[in-house]
């Protein structure tokens, strides 16, 4: 792949932008200057520095967010901040989009990629992919009300039973569980519908993936093996549709 190439993927502006930085010495490949934009690399395991940066080249990016409270899934955030106010220019150039979304007063995981294919099979309409959340209730939450989550609740305007597994209290106004869905404030609608009310609303695991020690605000790119676990995971779930 040419140098300039190489750049104008991984975010760095425009193809003319690109070839300029490089003609300027801007551009270290092995910790040598290369003033050439035709400059042939081989990008397996590439590392290299713009204005005595770092960066490894990926293909693909794939991220993991903590998203604090008060964040939008937007690009075009209206009444709070966006959570694309976490990334700089470079990530932003590459278009990374946000793998569902959360809403503003939801904390936890968030996905964000630029790969196309990998966001459009994790938001396919039937997607199986289990997603825990954590959530304090406004009342107590009872045993009735457990029983029903896991047989499954009725929600307006939407076809079919939408149950719950790995249902657990883990104090009276705490409770853990996972959806298999993704309709339009899900966990929310199910626990209204059983009698309670979500006060805070936590997603802490997306199929094995989860926020570790983030702390609220920080990301991390997934690792290769990560991704690869994520991938097969939608083939598993969309293959017994």
């Amino acid at each position: 792949m040419f140098l300039e190439k190489m750049l104008q993927s991984q975010g760095f502006g425009s193809r003319k932008h690109c070839q300029q930085l490089i003609k300027n010495g801007a551009v270290e490949i092995n910790q040598t200057v290369v003033d050439s934009p035709k400059y042939k690399l081989d990008i397996d395991q590439l590392c290299f520095s713009v204005h005595g940066t770092t960066h490894q080249y990926r293909e693909k990016v794939y991220i993991a967010l903590n998203k604090p409270q008060n964040y939008e899934c937007s690009h075009q955030a209206t009444h709070h901040f966006s959570v694309f106010d976490f990334f700089d220019d470079i990530l932003m150039n590459r278009g990374i989009q946000c793998v569902g979304r959360l809403d503003q007063d939801t904390t936890g995981l968030i996905l964000l990629t630029d790969d196309g294919q990998f966001l459009q099979a994790l938001t396919h309409p039937k997607k199986h992919v289990p997603k825990v959340y954590k959530m304090q209730t406004a009342d107590p939450i009872t045993d009735e009300q457990l029983l029903q989550l896991e047989q499954g609740v009725e929600l307006r305007n939407e076809n079919g039973v939408f149950a719950a597994t790995q249902v657990v209290r883990l104090t009276e106004y705490e409770l853990q569980m996972a959806i298999h869905q993704g309709v339009y404030h899900q966990v929310k609608r199910m626990l209204a519908a059983v009698g309670n009310k979500v006060e805070k609303l936590h997603r802490a695991q997306i199929g094995q993936l989860r926020l570790d020690h983030l702390a609220e605000g920080e990301w991390i790119y997934l690792s290769a093996e990560q991704v690869l676990a994520a991938k097969n995971l939608i083939e598993q779930e969309l293959s017994i549709i």
